[in-house]
């Protein structure tokens, strides 16, 4: 089905935005921290046209699934992200008329790709060329995040929607979330990234996000800075109790990683601390689980891989691995084989192979 099938009339405009992986920097953006995210080929497009019985009307090709919102109450699911954007730059003093929207993606759920932040900068994007908007990339993904957090239940930060809203497949955007400052960096030296699933879904929502953002806060208060970022040795963590000691430790050693990395360093080093940051997301942050570590560590003893760690928020979902240049095809057959030998089934996501083509 497309929009005109969906709605009975040709849509007035479409934007897409891409999904992104995170190389480094894992849960630091809400503590104001660095992070490395890079955008990835697959995106999430948005089409849009006025609706002419005053409702709001929401339709996901891939979800088949339509949602009209006739009393204005906050929708659950897919409809929850378009809604909030909506709402969010209404409240910014933008007049936004009933709409009629359709969404396609090829972003995975489930995987830690960030397709929310794609949907949403998607959505804002459009409303942005639909309506005429002065509002600017920083200021999409900043309305993206208050759509998620007020919208979605996801109090997260700010590097997803940045990086679906500035990033590109080229390069990789540091970022500080604190200050919005950024750059452009390449790619290490003879590197490309390779992205697999676990197979473990896995919702920010519903999972332990929440839990590990408030652990994070509650440590802030405890050593009197504003935020985890503030913290300049990881030797100021110790006083903590756990499991604060341990969270604020791996925010303020994953912090150090990216700034390392800010100043230059070859492949073998980035993947140097692309495993050291798993480990740490693994014991001191407890967001990873069995299929993570088991593909990680496969990952990690394969021939050609600098480095590989699990990329989102955790919890399930995808893993990020630093690869010589034009292997990643020979890297995730074997990869996938010893996986599926371990009790599980994985799927490559980036660069876009097909799985009879790697497995």
């Amino acid at each position: 089905m497309d929009f005109q099938q969906v709605f009975g009339k040709p849509s007035e405009t479409e934007a897409s935005a891409p999904g992104r992986v995170n190389l480094l920097g894992e849960h630091t953006d809400y503590n104001d921290g660095f992070v490395l995210p890079t955008a990835i080929p697959q995106s999430t497009t948005v089409e849009l046209g006025l609706s002419s019985d005053g409702h709001h009307h929401f339709h996901s090709e891939n979800l088949n699934e339509q949602v009209s919102i006739l009393d204005n109450h906050t929708p659950s699911g897919f409809a929850s992200y378009i809604f909030g954007c909506i709402e969010v730059l209404q409240k910014a003093g933008h007049t936004i008329p009933s709409l009629s929207v359709y969404v396609k993606s090829s972003v995975p759920m489930g995987s830690g790709l960030s397709s929310s932040a794609a949907l949403e900068v998607a959505t804002l994007r459009g409303l942005r060329q639909l309506l005429k908007l002065p509002i600017d990339d920083v200021e999409i993904a900043q309305f993206a995040q208050q759509a998620e957090i007020h919208y979605a239940g996801v109090q997260c930060g700010i590097m997803d929607q940045m990086a679906s809203s500035l990033a590109d497949t080229e390069h990789i955007l540091f970022l500080d979330t604190r200050t919005l400052e950024r750059r452009v960096m390449p790619l290490p030296e003879n590197a490309e990234i390779l992205v697999i699933d676990s197979g473990v879904p896995r919702t920010l929502a519903t999972s332990g996000y929440n839990q590990r953002r408030a652990e994070c806060e509650e440590a802030a208060r405890s050593l009197g800075v504003k935020a985890l970022r503030d913290i300049t040795g990881v030797e100021v963590t110790e006083k903590l109790p756990d499991p604060l000691r341990r969270r604020a430790r791996h925010v303020v050693t994953e912090d150090n990683r990216v700034l390392e990395v800010l100043q230059g360093v070859t492949s073998e080093r980035f993947g140097e601390l692309m495993n050291a940051s798993h480990a740490s997301l693994r014991d001191d942050y407890e967001v990873s689980v069995p299929a993570l570590d088991t593909l990680v560590e496969i990952l990690q003893k394969t021939e050609g891989v600098f480095g590989a760690r699990l990329t989102g928020a955790g919890f399930g979902g995808a893993c990020v691995a630093l690869v010589k240049s034009d292997q990643s095809k020979d890297i995730a057959t074997h990869v996938l084989e010893q996986y599926k030998q371990a009790g599980y089934t994985g799927q490559i996501l980036v660069p876009s192979l097909e799985l009879s083509d790697a497995a």
